[in-house]
């Protein structure tokens, strides 16, 4: 059996609009992400999960709610935040995203680094494993816990995730899909 996983970022923040890189600040929607994820609910309503789980930061509890609330439960995880950018946690994007790919072994000041979301990731997919074998569950949550399971489930390498990254390519769609045997 396997977990159909289906990941879906969150809406438009405050920050996102004025090139900020949250991180770990706990930013909130801005007036198109709201818009975003209500309009998420629609052009998602012939899928059915069985459980979402979100991030636990305020943009992805907020969006998981306005796309899935009455639909699925909404379970909150920790282990998929964004990355935490430490000292550069809600720092402008231009400073902060040159540094990502820099930051995938060594940590960024008083945060981590990629590979730490990749082992918090792994703790969350054999949770899901163990619990969810068979089942159909939706991720709302950030950009670090989609490429890390690129990583996890796709065998891409950092450096290829991060080149392909639909925010580098702008190639948004209403989720991703994943598997996990």
């Amino acid at each position: 059996m396997s977990v159909r996983i289906t990941y879906f970022v969150h809406g438009t923040t405050t920050d996102n609009e004025k090139d900020i890189s949250s991180g770990w600040s706990d930013a909130k929607l801005s007036e198109l992400g709201i818009k975003q994820a209500i309009q998420l609910k629609d052009q998602i309503k012939d899928k059915k999960f069985d459980v979402v789980f979100c991030s636990d930061l305020k943009r992805a509890t907020d969006s998981a709610n306005l796309t899935f609330k009455g639909i699925a439960p909404i379970i909150q995880d920790p282990r998929l935040r964004e990355c935490n950018y430490g000292l550069y946690n809600g720092q402008a994007s231009n400073i902060v995203e040159p540094l990502q790919e820099k930051t995938i072994n060594e940590r960024f000041p008083s945060g981590e680094s990629y590979e730490d979301v990749k082992t918090r990731l792994t703790s969350f997919l054999n949770f899901l494993k163990q619990n969810y074998d068979g089942k159909k569950i939706a991720i709302v949550a950030h950009k670090a816990p989609q490429l890390a399971l690129d990583v996890l489930l796709k065998n891409k390498t950092w450096e290829q995730a991060f080149t392909e990254d639909w925010r580098k390519t702008k190639a948004w769609q209403p989720g991703w899909e994943y598997e996990l045997k």
